[in-house]
């Protein structure tokens, strides 16, 4: 059975576990090996003190890889036997003593596949050594579906045995979920910067090679600086890896939009940044800031003949980083901006600003989301803080020469 986790013995459920550890704390307590705290209290931490190892592994889905690494760190919560792990009918790894015993193994997990239900089964072998003489399996379940089977081997089929085969099969089954929970959210956010990317592409680089054409015989030198810039840009904008940046890249990046703005406008587009050098290195959600200066150059040059004004400041606020986009147009009626925020604007309408909204809350909460302060006529100040600091965030670090691509 080349691959099939097996755990030591069939111990009462996962948690409940404890219980049985506590047993034989207390023994070690009669022979003076008494230790910190009681021994249920020495017996809970332990327990849970595992199963938060066990963990990790077990978020990245149902792997061999995982499920080696799993197996490892929940071991010690067992005292006899064997436990393991298939995904479908197929085994992950191995561990403990039972291999020969592959083929009446694999026969339950077909069935248990097929039915959703647990099975209890006897081994018969003719090795008076072998410790394996009864089994249960349990399914692993996500979302009603089975994915795979958790298998106890062991000497004993007593009824806690097949509580802590469905019990741990339980626990397994809620570290997949949330890994298959990780995946849909990181698709979502991958959804949604590709939505991002589609409403740069036509528009802006269209009029950003026309405005680059004129300059060509001109102002040669100018022409290929713009075309640099342009490279860098879309270099950026289009890059394949990485769920966050640094504000120091996506200011770069705003700039070099703004610079290919410039050469559209002209004098028509005044531009003020105000950055405290110490907010540079703080991740942000990749492409979180250039949809609102977007928004600040369509609101206040594409739809006004007045010289636009943009003012771009980041502060440091001890735990946060403290982001203002600020811009002189035509700003928006109140409620119509709230409708575009919930998605009631049309599928093209508002995209920007709702996007960034979604996935600033979805990483940082809801206190988190955009402040947005506007009125017909008075233009448009939005407001972000996000934390300097928060587990499980970080950005990609560019190579030199790759642009991020």
């Amino acid at each position: 059975m080349n691959g099939l986790v097996v755990l030591a013995a069939a111990a009462p459920p996962l948690f409940a576990a404890g219980l049985a550890v506590g047993r034989l704390l207390a023994r070690r307590t009669a022979r003076g090996d008494t230790g910190h705290g009681t021994p249920v209290e020495r017996a809970t931490f332990h327990t849970l003190h595992t199963a938060s190892l066990a963990a990790p592994p077990l978020r990245a889905g149902l792997t061999e890889d995982a499920a080696r690494k799993a197996v490892r760190r929940l071991r010690p919560l067992f005292g006899t036997a064997a436990l393991g792990l298939t995904a479908e009918d197929r085994p992950l790894a191995w561990d403990g003593p039972g291999r020969h015993h592959e083929d009446a193994v694999l026969d339950r997990v077909r069935h248990v596949l097929d039915t959703g239900r647990t099975q209890t089964f006897t081994v018969a072998c003719a090795d008076p050594d072998c410790p394996v003489r009864r089994g249960a399996v349990a399914p692993l379940t996500v979302d009603q579906r089975v994915l795979g089977t958790l298998v106890v081997l062991g000497a004993g089929g007593s009824a806690s045995a097949v509580r802590a085969t469905e019990e741990v099969a339980r626990w397994v089954s809620v570290q997949l979920e949330l890994a298959e929970l990780d995946r849909t959210r990181t698709g979502l956010i991958e959804a949604e910067i590709r939505a991002l990317r589609a409403q740069i592409s036509p528009h802006f680089i269209y009029n950003s090679l026309a405005a680059i054409a004129s300059f060509v015989r001109t102002d040669p030198e100018r022409a290929r600086d713009l075309l640099l810039e342009f490279a860098d840009f879309t270099r950026y904008s289009f890059r394949r890896h990485g769920e966050f940046t640094t504000l120091a890249e996506e200011l770069r990046s705003i700039e070099q939009f703004l610079e290919l703005v410039r050469a559209r406008f002209g004098q028509r587009l005044q531009v003020t940044l105000q950055i405290a050098p110490e907010v540079l290195p703080v991740a942000v959600p990749f492409l979180c800031l250039q949809p609102l200066v977007e928004n600040a150059v369509k609101h206040g040059l594409e739809e006004s003949v007045e010289r636009s004004r943009i003012g771009i400041t980041a502060q440091d606020e001890g735990a946060t980083a403290r982001i203002v986009i600020e811009d002189n147009g035509i700003g928006m009626e109140p409620d119509r901006l709230r409708r575009l925020l919930r998605g009631e604007g049309g599928p093209a309408t508002g995209i920007g600003l709702r996007n960034v909204d979604e996935r600033l809350r979805q990483v940082y909460g809801d206190d988190h989301g955009l402040v947005i302060e506007t009125g017909v006529g008075a233009g448009m100040k939005i407001t972000i803080r996000i934390p300097k600091y928060r587990p499980g965030v970080h950005s990609t670090p560019r190579h030199p020469g790759t642009g991020g691509g």
